[in-house]
């Protein structure tokens, strides 16, 4: 990439980065754009769809995601596993309003990144359910859509309640899982 084109990919994803952050995920992409003081036509040439742009901003969240999930695999305590996992991926679904209904719109377009995002994210999930279940720290009925269906809930209400309540709110969706 030529020197101007990659400060005005870098400049983009900053000025995406806030948009995004301040107006969520379905924010004008000419705003960003604008921001970044580039046409349109720049924004889509670096990035073709809304998707592409979520894709790159994400890329690094994600792989700290999946290194998280490799390092849980194996946890001594299943369990407080689950918790920590459960606690970054609602933090992360909460990095921009919207972000969970990003996520699940990509399932259907498999040449994604945001797909493979999504499947790597699930297998991990399951994976920890499967080991918690097992290892009896969370109930026996809990099933790996029931803790997604929670995750998002969790992201979205971080948007919606003071940080402190969405914190008091977890806990108490962990020691609701939790086999008591």
């Amino acid at each position: 990439m030529r020197a101007d084109a990659r400060r005005n990919y870098e400049r983009l994803l900053t000025e995406a980065d806030a948009v995004f952050a301040e107006h969520g995920t379905d924010a004008s992409l000419e705003s960003v754009a604008r921001r970044a003081g580039v046409a349109i036509g720049t924004l889509y040439g670096h990035f073709p769809t809304r998707r592409a742009l979520l894709e790159a901003l994400l890329r690094d969240r994600h792989a700290a995601l999946f290194r998280l999930g490799a390092r849980l695999r194996d946890h001594d305590a299943p369990g407080e596993a689950l918790g920590e996992w459960i606690t970054a991926l609602a933090a992360h679904g909460a990095t921009y309003n919207g972000l969970a209904a990003q996520f699940f719109g990509s399932l259907d377009d498999e040449t994604s990144e945001l797909h493979a995002a999504c499947r790597q994210m699930r297998e991990d999930g399951e994976r920890l359910v499967a080991r918690a279940v097992a290892g009896g720290a969370v109930r026996a009925e809990v099933t790996a859509s029931d803790v997604f269906a929670l995750i998002a809930a969790i992201a979205w209400l971080r948007g919606q309640v003071p940080g402190e309540q969405a914190d008091r709110l977890l806990r108490y969706l962990l020691d609701g899982l939790a086999r008591g």
